[in-house]
């Protein structure tokens, strides 16, 4: 499969959110209709392309994987077609996560979305691991009466995550910021 790129940006050994962080700087630069790709290696990285994208109105045209490369294609929509990438507006703080897990108000949900290594490495004890780009096919899964809370590792994957979630109807939905990076509460670790 041979695709005409105008641009290649390199963003292997970056994790998240770095190669959203990038790829916004590289697409700014390029026309309407161009077509960038960005090779990464954090698996991550498809959820985040396809979230951003998505967000953002740019076009998410695939993903082939070499190797340990995932060679992201993603092409500048026009000026009409772009929005900004909306941020989701209910969060909470790490700190008051950590108190409302020791409460354990009406047996909120904590979800995390990161990879499955991330998760296994390092979690908030009774975190619920569905990966962002598995989200929509576990939706069925999550309560929607219940209070869910998203977290990652940074806080951008939940971002999309929390999004999601809302368009589906679900109602008491936070972003936990700033995510796993800063989290100094209990772990359980492997």
């Amino acid at each position: 499969m041979s695709i005409k790129v105008d641009q290649v940006l390199d963003c292997k050994g970056l994790s998240c959110p770095m190669p959203i962080v990038r790829t916004k700087k590289a697409m700014d630069q390029l026309e309407a209709g161009q077509v960038i790709e960005v090779q990464a290696t954090d698996k991550g990285s498809l959820a985040d392309m396809q979230g951003w994208a998505r967000n953002t109105g740019n076009q998410y045209l695939g993903t082939n994987e070499e190797g340990d490369v995932l060679k992201h294609y993603l092409r500048k929509s026009n000026p009409g077609e772009v929005k900004e990438a909306a941020k989701y507006e209910h969060t909470i703080q790490n700190d008051e996560l950590e108190k409302a897990l020791a409460e354990n108000k009406d047996g909120m949900i904590l979800l995390d979305v990161r990879e499955p290594a991330e998760y296994e490495f390092k979690r908030i004890p009774g975190a619920v691991s569905i990966p962002l780009g598995e989200l929509e096919s576990k939706i069925d899964t999550l309560d929607k009466n219940k209070e869910i809370n998203v977290i990652c590792r940074t806080g951008s994957r939940s971002d999309m995550a929390a999004q999601i979630l809302s368009e589906k109807g679900f109602e008491r939905v936070k972003n936990v910021l700033p995510g796993m990076t800063e989290w100094t509460g209990p772990v359980e670790e492997n």
